[in-house]
C-alpha cells in the first residue's frame, strides 16, 4: 500500500509530531471527509511506501532516519511572495531543505513542484521565466525533475480570484514557458514535466 500524506492538509509543515507519534505506535485513524462517522484504520506494517507532498520538508527533516519504510518526497516550490502564500518559510530555507532532504532520501526520490502557475501583474510571464531558471541554478544536482502546473478553475481559485488578479494564458505564453523552462532545466541536468 502506498500512504500519501497531505492530501488534505500539509502534514508535514503542520503535523510532523502527530505523524512521527502515530508512526511509533504502528497505525493511524483516517476520517472520512464525506462520512464523519467513518474512521479507518492504517496499519504502518501494510504499508509499502510512504508518498510525502509539502511546501515546507523541514520539520521533518531531522527525523526522517526513524522511518524505516520507503520514501517519495514531492515540495512544492513556488516564486509567489506572501501576498499569495502564507505561512511558508523563506525561500531560501525551503531550498536549503531541499538540498538536504536530497542527501538523506536521494535526488531520484525527490520531485520539486512549481505549481500552480498563473500570470498577473505581479506575477508576469517573465518573472516566471527568469524565477524557474534561478531555481533550477539553485537545485542543479540535488534534483532530478520538476513538475509544473498551471492554475485551474478551482472553488479555492474563484473565491481567491481577487487576490490573484490573474489573467488567462495564451498560446504564446504557453509556448514561451514551455521553451524557456525546458532550456532551464536541461541547462541544469533536470527534466520538466506537466502535472497529469
Amino acid at each position: 500500500m502506498i500512504l500519501n500524506v497531505s492530501g488534505r492538509t500539509d502534514i508535514v509543515a503542520f503535523y510532523t509530531p502527530w505523524f512521527m507519534n502515530r508512526y511509533k505506535e504502528g497505525y493511524l485513524d483516517v476520517r472520512n471527509p464525506f462520512n464523519p462517522s467513518l474512521v479507518s484504520r492504517i496499519s504502518f506494517s501494510d504499508v509499502d511506501l510512504i508518498f510525502f507532498c509539502t511546501k515546507n520538508p523541514i520539520p521533518i527533516l531531522d527525523r526522517l532516519n526513524q522511518i524505516k519504510i520507503p520514501i517519495l518526497f514531492h515540495v512544492t516550490l513556488t516564486p509567489y511572495k506572501n501576498d499569495i502564500e502564507v505561512n511558508v518559510p523563506d525561500k531560501k530555507d525551503i531550498i536549503e531543505s531541499i538540498k538536504k532532504l536530497s542527501s538523506i532520501i536521494g535526488k531520484e526520490n525527490l520531485t520539486i513542484r512549481y505549481d500552480p502557475i498563473f500570470i498577473s501583474d505581479k506575477y508576469s510571464l517573465e518573472y516566471h521565466i527568469k524565477a524557474f531558471d534561478k531555481l533550477c541554478k539553485l537545485l542543479n544536482g540535488h534534483v532530478e525533475k520538476i513538475i509544473v502546473s498551471f492554475i485551474d478553475n478551482y472553488q479555492n481559485v474563484r473565491k481567491n480570484e481577487k487576490i490573484l488578479n490573474f489573467r488567462e494564458f495564451t498560446e504564446n505564453d504557453y509556448k514561451l514557458i514551455g521553451e524557456n523552462f525546458s532550456k532551464s532545466a536541461k541547462e541544469n541536468n533536470l527534466t520538466v514535466q506537466t502535472c497529469f
